[in-house]
């Protein structure tokens, strides 16, 4: 699972060595190689971005995902959200980020949070985290803490 992290550190040196741009005074990160990932996307602001998912702070997820199990990330705070809806959804329903790179409250740690349609209710396709927000306060959806983080930065804008 560590090799996770090495990847991903690989990257960053492919991505510096291809800009022509060091990683900074007296700082080698290695040789760089490209390794396939596993990329995901989700929502944000109506359109989708890809993001890589390399630690969470729950074992059962670390394990489900083969992933690196970090409790330590568990105890950031104020991080932005990434909206996950459990349970009925409109068709095509990715998650929705809270924030992306160029954003004032970027950070590639989530606080996950659930998102779950109440009785009733239609689901929509949720591609904003102020669509949710606006739903959850008209009372048409519920938003829970998870309680979990998710290390999984943005790699490219949609």
């Amino acid at each position: 699972m560590a090799r996770m992290l090495v990847l991903a550190a690989t990257g960053i040196a492919a991505a510096t060595a291809a800009a022509g741009a060091s990683a900074g005074p007296g700082m080698s990160l290695g040789p760089a190689a490209r390794t396939p990932q596993p990329t995901y996307e989700a929502y944000y602001d109506g359109h989708k971005d890809a993001y890589l998912v390399t630690d969470v702070s729950s074992k059962a997820q670390a394990t489900r995902l083969h992933v690196n199990y970090s409790a330590e990330i568990g105890r950031s705070k104020g991080l932005p959200p990434q909206y996950f809806v459990v349970g009925k959804a409109a068709r095509g329903q990715l998650s929705v980020f809270g924030s992306e790179p160029g954003e004032a409250d970027y950070n590639p740690l989530w606080e996950e949070e659930l998102v779950t349609w109440k009785s009733g209710a239609k689901p929509v396709l949720l591609v904003k985290d102020d669509q949710i927000t606006a739903l959850a306060k008209a009372g048409k959806l519920t938003v829970r803490d998870a309680h979990v983080v998710l290390n999984a930065p943005i790699t490219k804008v949609g």
